[in-house]
Parts: structure tokens; sequence; C-alpha cells
């Protein structure tokens, strides 16, 4: 059936048979014009009235929009035309004929809320700029791939349904799991450090995590997807250095491979590659530049976390990508790390966006009765994470990781607005179907 010729690919002079979506006819009288719409671009075919059989033309002009037919017909250059060609159709077949009414415009000449768009998303998806959002995510994901076979990792699939929580109870979706209680996980965050325990060692996963979050804002999501690395014999500081690698090269694939995409969305002059090293803020020098730009109505002092508002100032203050590290103990996960003689600093950092924070890591704790009591400190029972904590008696070797959200990346690289323009099909506290 695939014997057709791409849009793209259409050059005067030649017989061709084009298949796709029919994104607009225009009868002038006497001569018509249908615009057929296939993923690599436009193409006009064009229906001389008074000199081609009857049937043929009313079977051109008569299709409703977004019906999917198959044309053959003689290419000839045009300059008027979309590329700069039209086909004189020999045959035009019906493929699947299209309602009249639709519930959105996908020519994009009538604007669409968000709900809507996001309720006929196959639709959606059949307007340029949309379709480009998700060609250039799949070249991040590619390119972020790229970048981890670069540093030696070893891809990895780990458990979506589990038996608790990757950071105890909270944000939890429980399931029933053949009778028993069971819950979707938050994070493969303990399964990738019982891998770099393993003769993997270095090791990415990129998969679904999902969270119970109360939060209904532009920025969250309830099913999202992370990216996730995790290295044996690493320190948060080339843990860091990592994710500055995997991050510039999504952007150094998204500018050699994507430029009509980033065309389409108006990003062809103001994308740019991060081209020079990320600033590792401490916490402390953190919160007094938040503190110093007078946008809180309060100041922030040590141990607080660091508000939206707070978070943004930051941003605007720093204008890059930027890390924070040496956070307080008490505000991180029981696994990570403490710095060698000062309990109170963690070796936990986040790397922001301007606008937001993109990764959370850090060294991971790997003695054995370090682990315990870091557990028991947040009011966990180790005793629930027996499987996990078990492989630190035999052998676990130093290790740093961190995990980095592919729609916020996607979501800042490209300016969007709402979260959700980078997600398919999104999972939030009112959207389930489609």
């Amino acid at each position: 059936m695939d014997g057709r010729t791409h849009t793209v690919d259409v050059n005067p002079g030649e017989t061709v048979t084009v298949a796709g979506w029919v994104h607009e006819v225009r009868d002038l009288g006497g001569i018509a014009f249908l615009i057929l719409r296939d993923t690599t671009g436009k193409i006009q075919i064009v229906f001389k009235e008074d000199e081609m059989d009857a049937d043929l033309v009313g079977t051109g002009l008569g299709v409703a929009r977004e019906s999917v037919i198959t044309v053959t017909g003689d290419a000839e250059e045009h300059s008027n035309a979309p590329g700069g060609v039209e086909v004189t159709p020999e045959s035009v077949e019906v493929l699947a004929e299209s309602d009249t009414e639709l519930p959105l415009d996908p020519s994009g000449k009538v604007d669409a809320d968000l709900s809507t768009r996001l309720d006929n998303r196959t639709l959606d998806l059949r307007k340029e700029e949309v379709k480009a959002i998700f060609e250039i995510r799949a070249e991040v994901l590619r390119s972020v791939r790229e970048a981890f076979y670069d540093l030696g990792s070893t891809e990895i699939n780990t458990p979506k349904i589990v038996a608790t929580g990757t950071e105890g109870g909270t944000e939890l979706f429980p399931i029933t799991y053949f009778g028993e209680e069971a819950f979707m996980n938050q994070s493969p965050q303990l399964f990738k450090q019982l891998m770099v325990g393993s003769g993997l060692e270095r090791v990415f996963e990129i998969g679904p995590i999902f969270r119970a979050e109360e939060h209904n804002t532009p920025r969250h999501l309830n099913e999202a997807t992370m990216i996730d690395f995790e290295s044996a014999f690493f320190d948060h500081t080339e843990a860091m250095d990592a994710c500055e690698h995997v991050v510039r090269n999504a952007y150094d694939g998204v500018a050699a491979n994507c430029q009509r995409e980033l065309e389409l969305l108006g990003l062809e002059d103001a994308f740019e590659v991060p081209d020079e090293a990320f600033p590792r803020l401490t916490y402390q020098e953190a919160i007094e530049r938040i503190n110093a730009t007078g946008e809180l109505d309060e100041q922030l002092v040590w141990g607080d976390d660091l508000p939206t508002e707070g978070e943004r100032a930051l941003g605007d203050d720093v204008g890059s990508h930027y890390f924070i590290t040496d956070w307080p103990s008490e505000i991180k996960p029981f696994y990570i790390k403490d710095h060698d003689g000062d309990a109170d600093l963690s070796t936990g950092f986040d790397m922001m966006h301007p606008v937001m924070e993109l990764v959370s890591g850090g060294q991971r704790e790997h003695r054995y009765d370090h682990l315990v009591t870091g557990f028991e400190q947040q009011g966990l029972d180790p005793d629930q994470f027996d499987y996990y904590t078990k492989m630190f008696k035999y052998g676990m070797p130093p290790h740093a990781g961190w995990g980095l959200g592919v729609e916020r990346l996607v979501m800042t690289m490209l300016g969007l607005e709402n979260i959700r323009e980078a997600v398919l099909f999104p999972r939030d506290r009112q959207r389930l179907s489609p």
C-alpha cells in the first residue's frame, strides 16, 4: 500500500501517487485546488473542471476536509503552489471519509482551547506546529540515549508496580494486585541503585512514574516520563557533570536535526544551545541571592525549601541552567548521602532552568548502617524496604545519580506555557481519558 511518494519528494516531470489528508479545497470556478497534507508537508492538486472527467472532479471537490485520499497524476512545476509543485490528477480514491463537523480545526485558522485540543488529540496533532513539539520530543529522547551511551551506560527497565513507595506512603497511587495492596511506582530510584551494585555499574532508564500529587498547575502531572541515571564509583560532582552532558546533548540534537520544527514553532532564532558550564551555587548562596532580589515577603533562612517565586527570582538573576548544591540533609530523601564530617549538609543537588527545577540528584548513602539510620530519622520503617536495604550488606559501591523530567525539559526548551503541551495524553487530577 505504501507505494506512495511523500509530498516532500515529489519532483516536476514525474508521475506520482500521493496520499494523505484533505487539508483544504478551494473552488475558484472553472479551476479548483485541493491541498493534500501528509507527514512531510503539503502539495497542491489542481482540477481544471472543463478539461477533466466530471466524476473525477466531483470526487476531488466533493470530499470533506480531513478525509484520507490517494491521488495519482503528473507533477508539474508551479511557483504559487506549496513546495513549488502541483499534481494534475488522473485518479482520486477516497480511503476514509471524514465527518463535515469537526470538533476542532486542524488547519489552525480557528483556535481551540487546550481542553478541547486534549479531548481530540489525534486531530490536534494534525496541526504542524503541534506535531513539531513531539518530533522535537522524540529527538530529545534519541539524543539523551546517545549521551548515555557516550557515558558507557546500560539501559534498564524497572518495575512500575511495587509493594511500597520509593519515598514512603505519600503521593502513592494504590492498586489491587491479586488481592494484595500494591502501588504505582513513584520513581525507579531504589531499583537503579540496586543495579549499580550488580555487574552493570552504570545504568539509565527512560520510563513513566506516577505521583498522586494534589497540585493542578501548568507544570505538574500525575503520570510523567523520567530520565534516570545512576553510576557506581561516582560522587555528586561527577553526577552533575553527566547531567550537564546529557542536557546539552539534547539541545545539540534538536538544533542539528529539528530546524523545520523550530521554524514551525517560531523558534529558529530564539533557540540556543547552552555553551557554557552550568553555574553551581550552594544552597546557602542560593537563599542569599534570592533574599537579595527582594522578591519575597519574608527572608529565607537555612532549612527552608525554595518557593516557586524564589526559584523564579533566582533564575532571572542567574539567567541560564544552573545547579543548587549542598542542600540541608533534613530536606533531602533518606538515600542521599551527607557530606563526610558534616551530618547537616547533604550531597543532594537540583539542576534548574531559569523558570523551574528539572533535575534532582546526589550521591547515595551506600553504607548499610547509615542507610538504615536515615530511614529511621525520616520516620520510615526499614523492614518495609528489606529487598533494598539487605543488598547493601553484600558490597554496595559508592554511587550517585539523578532524575530528569522529560516533559519539563521539553517545556522549558520550547518555552511552552503548559506542561500538558509536551504530553500526548496527559494524566492529571481531572483527565483520565483519552
